[in-house]
């Protein structure tokens, strides 16, 4: 783990970063699709410059969504506010749904009356550009998600690995329609785009809803946890495990069972114990721990995790 893996202000750094990148981003790539769309009135341009203005509305939603997440606690929010990032994930997988259905829309249109398309090595060598500050940006996020596990952040970078995949597609529309005479190439590329950008929204819709409704972390990372809370020797047993997450943060609730006879005081510091191995493999996460004593039967309404 780097230093700034381990540290709530490096993350919080990166992530600011990775938005302000993301809106600068947008904002060129929306200029110089919309130049290339009036110039070449190729529907396929139309599909990236949509996608790229989706992406330069998404990245100020996103800037406001990291920096509430990234506010901590106080007494109104006592778990903090890490939600403000799922909550504006499920809003850009609705906006990448609206868009992909205004370009279905569109593509149909232009498939019953194809157009020729105009200035297409304009059109294309700005189509290029769009690919290289696209694929920048998404390898970027990319590392920073990896070090901040930023819902709001992957969010975006799906948005820009779909205009990635935008920009290769209108590409080969362009020199489909410019060099081989395919015309239709436009739209059925465009159409192409449009169920990619619902695929992704899906993905983030399903990835932003799951946070919200506190889903359990994955079976393998659960595992993970009961290994290292049995790792300790002197914890007999464990039930009752609860997960979830919220932004970049990670909720652990687990009931340790322990020797009877055992003092109170020492079976505080195996509690300590273990919420320190669990907070070393899992550094954003907020453990709390009960202790039972082995052998004692569980209340009514309490089943085995």
């Amino acid at each position: 783990m780097t230093a700034i893996e381990g540290g709530a202000e490096g993350r919080g750094v990166l992530m600011r970063r990775a938005a302000f990148a993301s809106l600068g981003v947008s904002i060129l790539l929306v200029a110089i699709k919309a130049f290339a769309y009036f110039a070449s009135s190729s529907v396929a341009v139309l599909a990236a410059l949509a996608d790229s203005a989706l992406d330069l509305f998404t990245a100020w939603l996103n800037l406001i969504a990291i920096h509430s997440a990234l506010t901590p606690a106080d007494a109104e929010h006592r778990f903090g506010h890490g939600k403000a990032e799922p909550l504006a994930g499920l809003a850009q997988g609705a906006f990448i749904a609206g868009s992909a259905l205004f370009l279905i829309v569109q593509s149909v249109v232009r498939l019953i009356s194809p157009q020729p398309i105009e200035h297409s090595e304009t059109a294309l060598a700005i189509m290029i550009v769009s690919v290289i500050a696209a694929a920048s940006l998404v390898l970027y996020q990319r590392m920073v998600v990896a070090r901040t596990g930023s819902v709001a952040v992957s969010a975006d970078r799906m948005h820009y690995t779909t205009d990635l995949a935008t920009n290769l597609g209108v590409i080969v529309a362009i020199v489909l329609a410019s060099g081989f005479g395919w015309i239709r190439a436009d739209p059925v590329i465009a159409l192409c785009v449009a169920a990619y950008m619902v695929t992704g929204a899906v993905s983030v819709f399903r990835q932003s809803y799951d946070q919200l409704m506190d889903r359990e972390l994955p079976d393998r990372e659960r595992a993970r946890i009961k290994d290292i809370v049995m790792h300790h020797g002197e914890v007999r047993s464990l039930h009752d495990l609860k997960t979830r997450s919220a932004g970049t943060d990670t909720f652990i609730q687990v009931h340790i069972e322990l020797d009877p006879a055992m003092s109170l005081m020492r079976a505080h510091q195996v509690s300590d114990e273990v919420e320190l191995a669990l907070c070393a493999a899992f550094p954003r996460a907020e453990v709390i721990i009960h202790q039972d004593p082995a052998g004692i039967e569980m209340p009514a309404g309490l089943a085995k995790s």
